[in-house]
């Protein structure tokens, strides 16, 4: 046997690395723009934000007839809650609070409709003898105008205004059923948001405590104080919609009152109830006013009272309503404006009655969670977000 050892074979490639698919891709990489590099993550990231968005907007659709009374329902809680929390405070036991807020709005709200129905059905009889005075005086003085017109004319273009005001009453409908549907959907959704109204002024913290437990227990903390910032903020637009909805009543009200047209309180009652639902309630409301003004008080009043009407909703619509509201719910107020009118592009009257509430809870949970301001260390209290009153305390008070 040799006493030297048999040479080992040498691999002549051992000074490179070996070829991997993770090699090729940092070529590949390398030979790409870091700009280029950097917009291409940027851009599938943000098209899978923009496909979960979608996706849930098309399940949102999807399930409106339990997402519309849902939000409605919350809604409403918020509007009254502060003379709800105001109940327990002084010491009312909980279910006569709730009985308290329930059916006092219920009476408030039927109350007003049936000062509104009795005024119109009152004078209906009236309202349309005066109607076809108005149309012949109106014919009377097109036919004596220095615009040369004939009979045949007016007729055409009294045709033409019929047409245009039945597309619009068709519009308007299609609108309105995008909300509230068949009267059975109707009815189904008033009973569903009522009881909502109810589980959540009965057992609010309940129904949050148990929603909390869904998350992980280190992101409790922060959700709940995520959404106890939210839900302040969707009381202070509940409050900040009424106020604006009572501006709108009051100025419509006064200048229907101040031009001499008949049933000023009842106009600013449909203008008020009107006023929370965006677009349809402010169209049909306002030309309630002036065809109220035309018919009774001549073309000029109501032309004034035309001017009257748009003035308020343009206040309304780009001072008030986007002032105080992104004031009261912490968001600049042009994004209310955009948000309202995406919301109205996405959804219609649902879309823009809901976008400011749920954007302004977004921002501020996201903010909220953000500046870390949720860190202190402790477990979420036993009464979340719907109930300071602790219900040991309200026990003891029944």
């Amino acid at each position: 046997m040799s006493d030297n050892p048999t040479p080992r074979f040498r691999n002549p490639f051992r000074h490179y690395p070996p070829v991997t698919d993770r090699t090729v891709t940092t070529e590949v990489d390398e030979a790409v723009p870091k700009p280029l590099r950097v917009t291409a993550a940027y851009a599938w990231r943000l098209l899978v934000i923009a496909g979960a968005i979608a996706l849930f907007i098309w399940l949102v659709m999807l399930l409106k007839a339990l997402v519309i009374p849902l939000m409605v329902g919350i809604l409403i809680t918020a509007l009254l809650w502060p003379a709800f929390q105001i109940m327990l405070r002084a010491r009312f036991p909980r279910w006569l609070a709730i009985a308290t807020t329930v059916i006092g709005t219920i009476a408030i709200v039927a109350g007003l409709l049936w000062l509104v129905i009795w005024q119109v059905r009152a004078q209906w009889q009236d309202v349309q003898e005066r109607t076809l005075v108005a149309i012949e005086q109106l014919k009377v003085l097109l036919l004596d105008s220095p615009f040369h017109l004939t009979a045949s004319d007016i007729d055409g273009y009294i045709a033409q205004l019929q047409t245009l005001l039945t597309e619009q009453q068709n519009w308007l409908w299609s609108a309105a059923g995008a909300v509230t549907g068949t009267a059975a959907e109707v009815l189904t959704g008033a009973v569903l948001s009522l009881f909502i109204l109810i589980c959540l002024l009965a057992d609010g913290g309940g129904i949050w405590k148990w929603t909390l437990r869904l998350f992980p227990r280190t992101a409790r903390p922060a959700v709940d104080a995520a959404a106890r910032n939210g839900w302040e903020t969707v009381i202070n637009y509940a409050r900040t919609q009424m106020l604006v909805a009572g501006i709108d009543a009051v100025g419509i009200g006064v200048g229907a009152a101040l031009l001499g047209v008949p049933m000023a309180i009842p106009v600013a009652v449909l203008v008020f109830l009107g006023s929370f639902v965006p677009i349809v309630g402010a169209v049909v409301t306002g030309a309630v006013a002036v065809f109220l003004a035309l018919v009774y008080n001549g073309p000029w009043i109501a032309l004034a009272m035309l001017g009257v009407v748009l003035l308020v909703q343009q206040l309304e619509g780009h001072i008030l309503q986007p002032i105080l509201m992104g004031s009261a719910v912490k968001v600049h107020p042009l994004a209310v404006v955009l948000v309202v009118a995406g919301g109205a592009m996405i959804a219609r009257i649902p879309g823009a009655l809901f976008a400011v509430p749920l954007a302004a809870f977004i921002n501020v949970a996201a903010v909220t969670i953000s500046t870390g301001a949720w860190r202190t260390g402790e477990e979420p209290a036993a009464d979340l977000i719907w109930s300071t009153v602790p219900r040991e305390r309200t026990r003891r008070n029944r």
